[in-house]
């Protein structure tokens, strides 16, 4: 996907392109996604949350719609997309969500600096939200460090923890939080939103290449997007089942 950002042509991966831009549009994990919209409804947003499983199985996406959604300014809706917080999130520069990479910020030096930070009101929001990916890269001291923090947090302090691997995590940690298990999506489910992304991007396609694309991802639909990519990349001009084995 190609965008023209001035006087340079920006490619986007499909799989950035289409990331979910509200809850209501997330491909699987509906139990989930129900208790986390009823917490919205009903005003009772917990401290800390725990999502855990699979790569491409919407964890990063829904922990950000989910932080987008708490700070919306519109009562009676979920992430109106059109108040100033909800605006801010969908462009990815709100001042409250802060997105921290365990893989690369694991020690106490950073976790000890992010408490020093979590003491200071939101500037936008009524929430300050904080997503830890791969939270089960921390160190045993940074773990220690944090949990402090996450056993008597500030009032306005979210916290979204995310992690391919939970018995990494300490369970002092896990016991904390409100635990979310998401599965590998169906190839229904995954071939679904395909169809979708073929007819958006006008990319004629073999009968049953979705659902071959759907087979070869492992349950990830971030996987099934790179395939499809791909296959799109290589189209000439229509993705064939051929054309999709020979990738794999």
């Amino acid at each position: 996907v190609i965008i023209n950002t001035g006087d340079k042509m920006t490619y986007q991966s499909l799989y950035r392109k289409y990331r979910p831009q509200h809850l209501s549009e997330v491909v699987g994990q509906k139990h989930i996604l129900e208790v986390l919209e009823n917490s919205l409804r009903k005003d009772m947003i917990s401290h800390a949350y725990l999502f855990c499983g699979p790569r491409g199985t919407g964890k990063t996406s829904i922990a950000k719609l989910f932080a987008q959604s708490i700070n919306c300014e519109t009562q009676g809706e979920i992430a109106c997309g059109r108040c100033n917080n909800c605006i801010e999130g969908r462009a990815g520069t709100h001042p409250d969500i802060v997105e921290i990479d365990a893989a690369s910020n694991n020690g106490v030096d950073e976790i000890r600096g992010l408490i020093d930070r979590i003491k200071y009101t939101p500037i936008l929001g009524k929430y300050k939200v904080y997503i830890i990916d791969e939270v089960h890269m921390l160190t045993a001291g940074a773990f220690n460090a944090f949990l402090k923090t996450l056993e008597e947090p500030p009032e306005h302090a979210v916290f979204v923890l995310a992690t391919t691997e939970i018995h990494k995590v300490i369970p002092t940690i896990v016991s904390r939080c409100q635990r979310f298990d998401f599965s590998n999506l169906s190839n229904p489910a995954i071939s679904g939103r395909l169809d979708y992304v073929l007819n958006e991007e006008d990319v004629k396609a073999e009968e049953g290449v979705t659902q071959l694309i759907a087979s070869l991802s492992n349950g990830a639909l971030r996987n099934a997007l790179t395939i499809l990519e791909q296959a799109i990349i290589v189209a000439n001009p229509v993705i064939t089942l051929d054309q999709v084995h020979d990738l794999n």
